[in-house]
């Protein structure tokens, strides 16, 4: 993996990548964050943090990505702080060792699996939610006892600096540490050994990452993207069903791993389905979305450039207006769009909408089969039994019906991919697991200390195989 300077890179800040690494496995080494208490104490330092500076957020929120006050904080700053909440109520259960049954062959002994943390934990977000994605798996991190380095993605700069600021004010520098800048220190910090490896963000970095973490055997959660398909049935509700779509699918302007990438709409709703559509865009973002002070920007020229040569792939029935200088693609639906066009072969990540329609639902889990697993699926229908056959039939990250985005707000849950979408879960527990190894103990008594697994042998292997099966059970 060659390195190569870029211009989001600060000087010298590659070269920061192994003296912070050192530095944070010599304090894990002091085994200071094995304390619950110590762990506590940390969150809630964290929770303060982001109270007290939640306007400079916000506002560095709002410059990156244009994002509404009130989106950014119910989508980035409260998800994290809800995380932090729901993490302390639970952090004494989560790390009490587990008493687990002893086979007779290892009798009079007691066993118990132990939680420790995995050591020092590599944490790369990306730029669509460069808050939420970066410091959610953060408090999953310090909940199971490990040391963090966070790297934010350079394609939100000013989240990054005041996360950065953030998090130099409220931690130890070798405890938490924060690494700013582009391709090369990203490249730099994989090229460290560190104990685990969270990284959110495209399938292709992914496979990068997946790489470099080979080298050291080091544990990845990868949590990807792709292609999330929304099924629309002739029996759903069309009215709720196109404001929720709408409402996943133009958050933060389309810029969302979950939100609906393209609709398969059953033939004969397909029309009423876009009328509503178009209802609802109207409604929440009225005849001129770009005034509207609830509809963000594409986050750079290059994602804006990549999603406007999506629009001539179909016949646009809303929107498909836009502005490079302020980077503005309007809330945009389109159909007669080929399903082997670029628009339906990559993931869209940005404002445009591409309804699909089919005649019984079999046509429409052929066309899914055919696609890599998507990191949601999305179905809207009355019928428990299409339910039953969708969810039987087809895989995903994760599914939700009637309703989009809303499967991975439960912290009881886990949320993450499969396949090309992605590698392990966190969410809660499922969190705290994935930063956990959890270590099982078994503790022997001096006697009985029985021959008969001493070599030389004396046992038939007739002998052998009874006596062994009744030991093991």
């Amino acid at each position: 993996m060659g390195l190569k300077l870029d211009a989001a890179t600060p000087p010298g800040a590659a070269s920061d990548a192994r003296p912070t690494v050192e530095a944070l496995r010599r304090s894990f080494d002091k085994r200071l964050t094995a304390p619950v208490s110590f762990r506590r104490e940390q969150l809630r330092a964290l929770g303060r943090a982001i109270e007290s500076r939640e306007q400079d957020l916000l506002d560095a929120l709002h410059e990156d990505l244009r994002k509404p006050p009130m989106e950014a904080y119910a989508s980035e700053l409260g998800f994290v702080q809800s995380d932090i909440a729901h993490t302390l109520r639970h952090l004494d259960r989560w790390t009490r060792p587990r008493r687990a049954s002893t086979p007779l062959v290892a009798w009079p002994g007691r066993s118990r699996v132990m939680p420790e943390p995995f050591g020092v934990a590599l944490i790369v977000g990306p730029w669509n939610y460069p808050f939420q994605l970066l410091l959610s798996p953060l408090v999953a991190a310090l909940a199971a006892g490990n040391v963090a380095c966070l790297k934010p993605s350079e394609l939100a700069p000013n989240t990054s600096a005041t996360v950065a600021r953030l998090v130099r004010d409220t931690f130890a520098p070798d405890y938490v540490a924060v690494v700013e800048g582009g391709q090369v220190v990203s490249e730099a910090l994989l090229h460290e050994r560190f104990d685990y490896i969270f990284f959110t963000g495209s399938t292709t970095v992914g496979r990068a990452v997946m790489r470099a973490a080979a080298e050291h055997l080091t544990p990845v959660t990868l949590e990807l993207g792709g292609k999330s398909p929304c099924i629309v049935c002739a029996d759903a509700d069309l009215e709720v069903s196109a404001r929720r779509i709408v409402w996943g699918k133009f958050m933060n302007a389309g810029q969302t791993c979950v939100a609906p990438d393209f609709i398969l709409a059953d033939r004969r709703i397909k029309a009423p389905l876009l009328e509503a559509i178009q209802r609802a865009i109207r409604q929440f973002y009225g005849d001129s979305p770009r005034d509207s002070a609830d509809y963000g920007r594409i986050v750079n020229d290059r994602h804006f450039a990549r999603i406007v040569g999506y629009l001539p792939q179909g016949r646009i029935v809303q929107g498909g207006d836009h502005d490079v200088r302020d980077r503005f693609i309007a809330p945009t639906v389109m159909v007669d769009v080929d399903p082997a066009a670029p628009v339906m072969r990559e993931e869209i990540f940005g404002p445009v909408l591409p309804v699909l329609e089919f005649e019984e639902i079999e046509d429409a889990l052929a066309l899914l089969r055919d696609r890599p697993k998507p990191l949601a699926l999305y179905l809207f229908t009355r019928d428990r039994a299409v339910e039953e056959i969708v969810s039987a039939q087809t895989s995903s990250g994760g599914m939700c019906v009637n309703d989009v985005i809303s499967h991975m707000l439960g912290k009881d849950v886990p949320f993450g991919g499969v396949g090309e979408s992605g590698m392990g879960a966190y969410h809660g527990k499922a969190g705290f697991d994935t930063f956990t190894h959890y270590k099982p103990v078994l503790r022997r008594a001096w006697t009985p200390d029985f021959s008969l697994r001493y070599p030389p042998f004396k046992l038939s292997r007739r002998w052998l195989k009874f006596i062994y099966n009744w030991l093991m059970g």
